[in-house]
Parts: C-alpha cells; sequence; structure tokens
C-alpha cells in the first residue's frame, strides 16, 4: 500500500489571491532601490550612471527570479532589504538630527523593512511564492 502524497501546505484559491500583491511588492521594492539614482538624473547628476545601471538591473534581475519561484533569491532579497532597511533607517535617524531630509531617508528605511516583512508575513504572498517554489521544483501544487 502506498503513502498518499501529504496535503498541500498552501489554499490554492489563497496562492493565486497573492499574484497581484506579490508582484506589486516586487515593483515597489524596485521602485525604492532605483529612486535614489532617479531622482540623482533628474537633478542633473550623471557621475556614476553605468555603475547604477548595472545595479538596477541585478535588483531586477533577483527580483524577477523571485517572482519565478528562486528560494534563493528570495532569501536574498530578504537578506539585502531587511539589512539596506536596517542601514538606511539608522543613517536617516543620524541625518535627521541635523536635516528634515534625514527623516525620508528614515521612512525609506522603514518602507524596505515593511516590504520584506510583507514577503515573509502576508499569507496569501507566501501561498503565492510557496506555489510557485512547488512547480519550479517539480511538485505538485
Amino acid at each position: 500500500m502506498s503513502v498518499p502524497p501529504p496535503a498541500s501546505p498552501f489554499d490554492p484559491a489563497l496562492a493565486e489571491a497573492g499574484r497581484v500583491p506579490t508582484l506589486a511588492v516586487l515593483i515597489a521594492l524596485f521602485g525604492l532601490t532605483v529612486l535614489p539614482f532617479l531622482a540623482g538624473l533628474i537633478q542633473g547628476q550623471t557621475e556614476g550612471v553605468l555603475r547604477q545601471l548595472i545595479y538596477a538591473a541585478g535588483t531586477a534581475f533577483l527580483l524577477s527570479m523571485v517572482w519565478r519561484g528562486s528560494v534563493w533569491a528570495w532569501r536574498l532579497t530578504l537578506s539585502f532589504g531587511m539589512l539596506a532597511g536596517f542601514l538606511v533607517f539608522i543613517v536617516g535617524m543620524l541625518a535627521g538630527s541635523a536635516s528634515w531630509r534625514g527623516w525620508i531617508v528614515s521612512l525609506a528605511g522603514l518602507g524596505y523593512l515593511l516590504l520584506c516583512t510583507a514577503l515573509v508575513g502576508t499569507p496569501s504572498i507566501r501561498a503565492f511564492l510557496d506555489s510557485r517554489w512547488a512547480q519550479r521544483s517539480g511538485r505538485r501544487a
């Protein structure tokens, strides 16, 4: 007698409902990452454009791999996002003692932290990513 496969750890309806929030979080992470670069370009700062374009392309690649179901890309995104969020928040708080612009930087740090927390803690996003991981690894969803 064969053992039946274990029940799916996620609800397919919940996974489908997580498609749009997952995409929104990934786009927001990309936007938050390239916003300083775009703001600098608008102000006419063209120094280091090639480096920033490579950085933006790398970020887009990493986030697209999360969308496609790569567990390692998800882990790297969470690690980089949490670390960046913490550091940006601290730097913003330190700069906030001298200028009001530091508080805006702190809000960007909080944005990173909240978006990365959403990738981990939102049930519909996790169900969607779990379904992608199952498809990618060849397991039945």
